[in-house]
């Protein structure tokens, strides 16, 4: 996902997660996890407390405004195509300077089908965490949903990568995230690939592209994405990154040609039709009832009454 501008609710999140981890840190995973759990679980209180308000109206506002600070599929897009815009004006180097917003990967080396691979690589593994996973746990637990599935990937970001300061102090964190983004991973592979026909591409052919490539990717959940991406936009995805001067030879995905320039647009239009199904489950997941508890009867027709005599009730999912 592309860096918050300085002063966004996540930006600051990450200001505050930084100053604990210096407190915090020490090359432990017991220390790690500590970590992990106070950040997320201090975040998710806070959406427990939003969670509570009785007004209506302001819980609403609430919600859309956490909502807006934990989905970033338009900023995810806009970086997307001010790259292409660069490069389809041939200016290679403003593509370069841009690249970084989006991915971490170092963009000197890289040439004009270097640059087009990593963005629509970063807008398939992006798409599943800016976008559908946060709108998934938003809709199975409200703002604690919302929120603390943001908190966690920060934190993924921030430490969960190889290194020798967060090898053991960021493996929580990034165990946590494997775990957070598991299912929505999968998801957004299924939302691709029936997506497919709007870039021209097709849904059999994306499912078994996924099914054949998703799990060659080192991670758990990314390759589930790209390889539905590759399918969909009949390209081939993955191969060498260098990453801060570290080499990372990665499988490639897919039977089709290698990006250029033009599949920028089309993985951002794919992208955004992934982002509108998403939403719509994420409304249909919040809209499912809870099962009844089963009412305790003294005889043939009360209700068992709690302490002030009012009948007991479960709160549906919001």
């Amino acid at each position: 996902m592309p860096d918050p501008r300085r002063g966004h609710p996540v930006a600051l999140f990450g200001a505050a997660a930084a100053r604990l981890e210096r407190w915090a840190y020490r090359p432990s995973r017991a220390r790690g996890a500590a970590f992990t759990a106070l950040a997320v679980g201090s975040v998710a209180m806070l959406g427990t407390l939003g969670e509570r308000v009785r007004n209506p109206a302001l819980r609403a506002a609430l919600t859309a405004g956490a909502t807006w600070a934990v989905v970033g599929g338009d900023m995810l897009g806009r970086e997307a195509e001010r790259i292409a815009d660069a490069l389809e004006a041939g200016d290679i180097d403003a593509a370069r300077r841009r690249l970084p917003h989006l991915c971490g990967r170092d963009p000197e080396s890289l040439d004009e089908k270097g640059i087009a691979r990593a963005t629509v690589e970063s807008v398939a593994e992006n798409t599943s965490d800016a976008v559908v996973a946060p709108l998934v746990w938003g809709g199975l637990l409200g703002l604690p949903g919302l929120l603390g599935y943001r908190a966690v990937n920060t934190l993924d970001a921030m430490v969960g990568h190889r290194s020798d300061r967060y090898e053991r102090f960021g493996w929580a964190s990034a165990r946590l995230d494997d775990v957070a983004n598991w299912a929505p991973a999968r998801l957004t592979a299924l939302l691709a690939a029936a997506a497919a026909p709007l870039v021209s591409g097709d849904v059999r052919r994306t499912l078994r592209i996924r099914a054949r490539y998703g799990r060659c990717h080192p991670s758990p959940n990314a390759g589930h994405c790209e390889a539905a991406f590759a399918g969909a936009l009949d390209l081939r995805l993955g191969g060498t990154n260098s990453y801060r001067g570290r080499i990372d030879h990665r499988p490639e995905l897919g039977v089709g040609r290698h990006p250029e320039v033009h599949d920028i647009r089309r993985a951002v239009r794919l992208a955004r039709a992934v982002n509108g199904a998403a939403a719509l489950t994420a409304v249909l997941l919040a809209a499912l009832p809870s099962a009844p508890r089963p009412s305790r009867r003294t005889d043939g027709h009360k209700h068992s009454r709690g302490p002030r005599g009012a009948t007991r009730s479960v709160k549906g999912l919001t």
